[in-house]
């Protein structure tokens, strides 16, 4: 999103951009379970079995439920399928379920739709192919003939509503990207406004019906254009006097700690801004490993929610136009051959060292390994400590040497209540930047840090002011911003002030920076201090991270990363490597799309996946998309290179782009013919050869 020192509306999408504050809705009722309003936020799922094979559709709803989901949604794609529903719903209430909503997906047919209504508490649209015509045709529309279009649209879906309205169930407006009608791709392009429009229509309709019990959703794959599209489908609402509940979701999120990583991006950053009313998270797994995800999502959500209502309003806007994404301007920093730090460079890496300097040689067996391991994931800049300076710098001296022609640049923490004088004997042996926390922001603080400041410039090297909005706004502010070496500065914070949450506490501190026309460039430093929960597994501490660093980077703030809760080494530098990936700010192997299986489903999702992804994971720059189904196809994987859908039982499409250029290839030889058609295009690269012992 775009930055502006000068701006002072507070966006109309959120209460706060500094706290979370939930906005208010109109409380909707799904059956008997409330969506909006003061309920909780809500968890959902959805089957993956033929939605005819009743049985099996009711044991995973059942285990769903169990599991802890308290929605559940199953495919209706024909008539056939939406008269299963009964059955289902039968057998689900047989089972003790009789509280718990049903929901069924509508795609392209409203005749399923108005059977299906019959049967189950919701029903959800895609506007794009409800009543719309998906060709990627191009054609100029005149006034007259949209509006005749929209008159076609009122036609074809008030029957659904009206049939709603009598029987009480809910609807959801469920927009995806890459899934809109050539009417509104015609007049919007494929972007959030697009996906906005195209769901306000269907709502407008229900509106002229008097119905309201209406649930609203943009999803899509890329969660920087999802987060665009709620914000503005919130604006854009509010505009119309519409305050309908929000489904939250990063649809085709894939598989693993990507897909999570993507989900916890996309969802969490709307749930810190207080958007949400029912979330889903969408993998490529069995269906039950959603929930879990979904409810550390909410827990988190409601602790922030609670928190943030108890703090102090901010009223002042952070400069950020939350509605476009743009890379914010900052001064060009050279922190090694190679390693540039600038708005045209991807954010830079640091890893912490995790080990004391006095074991300089552990360390550098394991920046080695690291290095062995995946030349792609490298440690650019290695984040040590000095406690004791007499011991310290000796250690790092040597520790320099060793590295100095693997590690781009090294990050020296040091002990607060220290300055320059600690450095006065010492010569750094590598490009390095020294880290100070500065709480106070007084004239001792900016004499401080003007003195390590003047010693970085002396010695090629750059100093991380750690600190706060507050702090900033002080003297430490004025004495950086006038000092000679200020393009020598970065900023960071490993805390966060106490009347704000963590994303809040940088945007208030790059607010303080703009005004102050400082353009330093911005280290995400994710700490324990910046956690919401503290739980000790490996997901949890992923979705924090990535809730915080992934938060940030979609709105255009971030210049180098480090994730410092992670104690696996391995696993701290792959999560560092993929919430950059999932924020879209820097690639490092192939990205991949891929649809959650369902009853539409025509191959094996989860084995399909696992291997194109054994055969192509390692295409840095090219994103894959994995289909199901022509549902899923062409439109959904809006922005991938390359697509495998499914197009008939055991039966194939290949897309290049959004043009299918391989029909009905057997789903035995589909991956080898996919990676041919990598190659004809000019995208294949050998794999490097697995290192062995590492």
């Amino acid at each position: 999103m775009s930055f502006s020192a000068t701006s002072t509306t507070l966006p109309l999408y959120c209460t706060s951009r500094f706290r979370a504050v939930r906005r208010s809705t109109r409380a909707v009722k799904i059956g008997t379970v409330g969506v909006g309003g003061t309920n909780p936020l809500r968890v959902q799922s959805m089957t993956t079995s033929l939605t005819q094979d009743v049985a099996a559709t009711v044991r995973q709803t059942l285990a769903l439920a169990e599991a802890g989901c308290e929605i559940v949604r199953i495919t209706a794609p024909n008539k056939e399928a939406a008269r299963a529903l009964k059955d289902i719903r039968r057998e689900v209430t047989a089972a003790g379920w009789e509280k718990l909503p049903l929901v069924a997906d509508i795609h392209f047919l409203p005749a399923a739709a108005m059977e299906a209504v019959e049967h189950v508490e919701k029903v959800r649209v895609n506007p794009g192919n409800y009543a719309d015509k998906k060709k990627f045709a191009v054609k100029e529309y005149s006034d007259n003939e949209y509006e005749n279009e929209l008159e076609r649209l009122h036609e074809a879906f008030s029957p659904l509503v009206l049939r709603a309205k009598e029987l009480g169930r809910a609807l959801r407006i469920g927009t995806n990207h890459g899934s809109l009608s050539d009417r509104l791709m015609n007049r919007y392009g494929d972007s959030p406004l697009g996906m906005v429009e195209s769901a306000l229509e269907f709502i407008r309709i229900c509106e002229s019906h008097n119905f309201h019990n209406l649930v609203l959703s943009m999803k899509a794959s890329n969660p920087k254009v999802m987060i665009e599209a709620y914000r503005l489908a919130v604006v854009k609402m509010a505009a119309e006097n519409m305050h309908y509940p929000l489904h939250l979701g990063v649809t085709e999120a894939g598989e693993g700690e990507d897909a999570r990583i993507k989900s916890a991006i996309g969802i969490g950053s709307l749930l810190m801004d207080g958007l949400g009313d029912t979330i889903r998270v969408s993998l490529t797994e069995d269906a039950i490993y959603e929930v879990p995800v979904c409810l550390d999502l909410a827990k988190r959500a409601h602790l922030l929610w609670e928190r943030g209502a108890a703090l102090p309003d901010r009223e002042a806007a952070d400069g950020i136009d939350p509605f476009t994404f743009t890379r914010r301007d900052v001064v060009h920093l050279h922190l090694g051959e190679g390693c540039e730090v600038s708005r045209e460079q991807p954010p830079r890496v640091i890893i912490p060292a995790q080990r004391p300097l006095s074991a300089h040689a552990e360390i550098v067996k394991d920046v080695l390994r690291t290095h062995t391991k995946n030349k792609e994931t490298k440690v650019e800049g290695l984040l040590v400590q000095v406690v004791q300076a007499k011991d310290d710098l000796p250690q790092l001296a040597t520790l320099q040497k060793m590295l100095a022609p693997t590690v781009k640049f090294f990050v020296v923490d040091l002990p607060t209540g220290t300055g320059a004088e600690l450095l006065a004997e010492f010569k750094p042996g590598a490009r390095t930047v020294w880290a100070r926390r500065f709480e106070k922001g007084d004239a001792a603080d900016a004499k401080v840090a003007a003195g390590l400041l003047d010693y970085a410039a002396r010695t090629d090297g750059y100093l991380a002011v750690d600190t706060t909005a507050a702090a900033l706004a002080g003297e430490l502010g004025a004495a950086l911003a006038k000092h000679p070496a200020r393009e020598r500065l970065l900023l960071t914070q490993s805390g966060h002030e106490a009347h704000t949450h963590a994303v809040g506490g940088y945007r208030a501190m790059m607010r303080e920076a703009a005004k102050l026309g400082l353009k330093a460039p911005l280290w995400i430093r994710h700490t324990g201090a910046q956690v919401v929960l503290a739980e000790n597994f490996f997901t949890a501490r992923l979705l924090e991270a990535s809730m915080v660093a992934g938060n940030l980077l979609c709105d255009g703030l971030g210049d180098l990363l480090s994730v410092e809760t992670e104690p696996d080494r391995d696993k701290m530098v792959a999560l560092t490597y993929n919430i950059l990936q999932g924020a879209r700010t820097r690639s490092t192997k192939t990205e991949f799309v891929a649809c959650p299986s369902c009853g539409r489903t025509l191959f094996d999702l989860q084995t399909t996946t696992q291997r194109i992804k054994g055969r192509t994971g390692h295409l840095k720059g090219v994103t894959i998309a994995v289909m199901g189904c022509i549902v899923n196809g062409p439109g959904e994987m809006a922005d991938a290179n390359f697509g495998y859908v499914g197009g008939a039982p055991a039966k194939v499409n290949l897309y290049v782009g959004k043009e299918c250029v391989k029909y009905n290839i057997p789903e035995d030889e589909a991956v080898d013919r996919l990676v041919d058609l990598i190659r004809e295009h000019g995208k294949w690269v050998e794999p490097e050869p697995v290192a062995v012992g590492v």
